[in-house]
């Protein structure tokens, strides 16, 4: 992929351009958005147990996910999808593409995953007005599953969605459907299954290889084309589906300050793209000019 910028003016802060304070007393944690109790089955929000007509598509999901996932995978498809090569399209017409596609790794949400980008952009918008950068992240977090389609590769669901985690190192027990790294080779890999594996302390998760998906193809495309997004911009989107980190508190010891900073911003995002999920649609062509102003401000061609 590459990407195109022209003067950008993203705004953080009520306009300070692009830095942001690692004060924590300047996050507001809490912007007012009210957590639902239940998810769109109403069930509760990641409940992978739950009985639900989702259930099996999701554990099957994780399956296949977490036995191909591993060390050597990542590095191949890092190596195959960096080269940024591809093709061309626009932000508006990539989030259109993703109209086509549901998230099988998804308990709580079956709609389209347009749906899902405009409902966690607007609820941050709403909470955050002034945040116009946070607004923007909101709507492309998720743009990587264009990996989906035939366009971009047509990867099979489980190397482009679903929850994240480091390879190289031990998988953690809180990863959901543990269990299924029994069939991954890294499992029995002394090289890679302990606690550090390749890695070391403090070591900072930008050089730790995630599992391969929408979330650091995403990233690579925003960081190796030196998008003018904040890095908490990139660290969000590179690490939302990170659950792992952002929910337990896992693999921190691989983290270094910066990591601990952007951390603050990744806990108030995280809580507009889980709990924003619903039925609810969002009324595109009202709010499309918006977002299309934004997009013009950093103005990214899509190209792989």
């Amino acid at each position: 992929m590459t990407i195109a910028i022209e003067q950008p003016q993203i705004c953080v802060n009520n306009g300070a351009e692009e830095k942001i304070s690692g004060d924590p007393k300047e996050l507001v944690l809490d912007g007012g958005f009210s957590v639902p109790e239940t998810n769109a089955f109403g069930q509760t929000f990641r409940d992978y147990e739950a009985e639900s007509e989702r259930r099996k598509t999701v554990e099957e999901f994780y399956r296949m996910n977490h036995i191909h996932q591993s060390y050597d995978f990542v590095k191949k498809m890092r190596g195959e999808y960096g080269k940024l090569d591809r093709c061309e399209m626009s932000i508006w017409e990539s989030i259109e593409l993703l109209n086509e596609f549901v998230d099988e790794s998804d308990p709580d949400l079956d709609e389209p995953q347009i749906e899902h980008l405009l409902q966690t952009a607007e609820a941050i918008r709403k909470d955050y007005p002034n945040e116009d950068w946070l607004h923007l992240t909101g709507l492309i977090h998720d743009l990587g599953k264009v990996l989906l389609h035939p366009s971009f590769g047509q990867l099979p669901q489980w190397a482009v969605v679903g929850d994240t985690f480091p390879v190289g190192c031990a998988f953690d027990e809180c990863n959901v459907h543990h269990k299924f790294f029994e069939g991954n080779p890294d499992y029995y890999n002394p090289t890679y299954n302990t606690k550090f594996g390749v890695y070391s302390q403090g070591c900072g998760l930008d050089n730790v290889l995630m599992s391969w998906g929408h979330d650091d193809y995403m990233y690579l495309v925003a960081k190796e084309n030196k998008t003018a997004l904040p890095s908490a911009a990139l660290f969000i989107i590179r690490y939302h589906s990170f659950y792992p980190l952002h929910r337990f508190g896992a693999y921190e010891h691989l983290m270094n300050e910066e990591d601990k900073e952007n951390l603050k911003w990744l806990h108030v995002f995280n809580k507009y793209d889980l709990y924003s999920k619903s039925k609810v649609r969002i009324d595109v062509e009202k709010v499309k000019p918006y977002y299309i102003s934004l997009i013009e401000k950093v103005i990214i061609v899509l190209s792989i």
